[in-house]
């Protein structure tokens, strides 16, 4: 007699191991140019290949095609480029000065520089971000005080959030960037409640909200996918697949599903697939997402497909279970040399002028580096005032507050 076949279960396992040569050669990349632009009252039912394919602009000789193309002048282009580069070289600086004790903590964006930066472009005054730690391109590219950033990071005297957050995790309402919570998949829910909230003031405001790949698997990603899809509300909700979690590949939260993008089908959403390591898709997705949602026609969510070439934050060593050759394979590139290229290509910029921006950034990062630590790091003191952590909890501070204050005059 036969043995009947057990019930079981399965674990999915990435691609590749340390100790192993990554090869994507079999990951299927579209031609640039190769996806259609839908008009924005599409049906998103009729977006499905959207949703399973990657919107993609520039060829590998930086040639821009397609009918998503020249949507930006060159003076953005090269700002975008020049913002990217920033973001890099803070990035660099910072995970330098957590290693010198100055910081407790430093989340990077090595490689994921154009997802943020290339979609800020297309927001509007008014509109609210509810980001990640791993979004400081959204303030980036707004020519946030880089002071201000790095005054937050050293949670010193001058740190606008007074100390109470752990650093990376910036608030700065008149930029559109509402406080990073340290716990994913929060913010995707808020952005659709917020959205909500300005459709009902018959505001012509539109929200954006940030996820990684691992938060999917929260619940508070389908929460947020059930209230856009029954209120359908002008709000944006941006998947950065960038193939890790902490340490997890993102396999463990999409299981045999073909994309992310292609969950949203199923709650009757619009949904994009886009090259996020290319600069001008990114922005065209993200504008053609923006349209639609102030003219009206629902929410849209976007998976941009990267990947984080650097580890999860400064607690990780990511060669602790990937190869560390993994991120030089990843057949889509670094996003600053694929603009870089570009813009060569179109005699808007040169080999030598990068190298002179680098030398430009650096010294302007250093600058900002230094005059932030004037007021306080870690280790060289200028903490926040202890008595602020009774600051900015209530307009009128209730009872039990002031004498849990009063109490703790003696040690503030």
């Amino acid at each position: 007699m036969q043995d009947t076949p057990k019930p079981r279960m399965t674990v999915p396992e990435p691609q590749f191991r340390p100790g192993d040569v990554p090869d994507y050669s079999d990951v299927k990349i579209p031609e640039a140019g190769a996806v259609t632009l839908p008009p924005l009252d599409v049906a998103p039912r009729q977006l499905r290949n959207h949703a399973f394919s990657i919107i993609r602009i520039l060829r590998r000789d930086g040639e821009a095609v397609g009918p998503w193309a020249t949507m930006l002048s060159d003076e953005e282009l090269l700002s975008g480029l020049r913002q990217m580069m920033i973001l890099r070289t803070l990035d660099a600086r910072m995970i330098a000065a957590q290693r010198q004790g100055k910081t407790s903590f430093y989340v990077p964006q090595l490689g994921e520089e154009a997802v943020a930066i290339a979609f800020q472009r297309a927001l509007g005054k008014g509109d609210m971000n509810f980001p990640t730690y791993r979004n400081a391109g959204l303030l980036v590219a707004q020519d946030y005080p880089l002071e201000t950033m790095m005054n937050q990071i050293f949670s010193n005297q001058k740190d606008p959030l007074a100390g109470r957050q752990l650093p990376v995790l910036y608030s700065a309402r008149d930029y559109g960037f509402f406080t990073v919570s340290g716990n994913l998949g929060t913010q995707f829910v808020q952005a659709v409640g917020w959205a909500m909230a300005a459709a009902i003031d018959g505001s012509d405001r539109i929200a954006a909200g940030w996820i990684g790949d691992g938060s999917t698997a929260e619940s508070d990603f389908h929460s947020a996918m059930v209230f856009a899809s029954t209120y359908k509300p002008p709000v944006i909700l941006n998947i950065v697949n960038n193939q890790w979690a902490i340490s997890t590949f993102q396999g463990i939260a999409k299981g045999e599903s073909g994309t992310l993008a292609a969950r949203a089908l199923g709650f009757g959403i619009a949904a994009l697939r886009v090259d996020g390591n290319d600069f001008l898709a990114v922005h065209a997705v993200a504008k053609w997402a923006v349209e639609r949602a102030r003219q009206g026609l629902g929410p849209t969510v976007l998976e941009h497909v990267t990947y984080r070439a650097g580890g999860h934050s400064t607690s990780d060593n990511p060669e602790a279970y990937r190869p560390k050759k993994e991120s030089d394979a990843w057949p889509l590139g670094d996003p600053i040399e694929r603009l870089k290229l570009h813009l060569i290509r179109r005699g808007l910029w040169s080999e030598e002028r990068h190298a002179q921006a680098r030398s430009e950034i650096r010294d302007l990062v250093v600058a900002a580096q230094k005059a932030a630590e004037k007021n306080g790091t870690l280790l060289g003191g200028g903490a926040p005032r202890r008595r602020s952590i009774f600051d900015g909890l209530y307009e009128e501070m209730p009872l039990h507050l002031r004498r849990q204050k009063e109490a703790a005059e003696k040690w503030l």
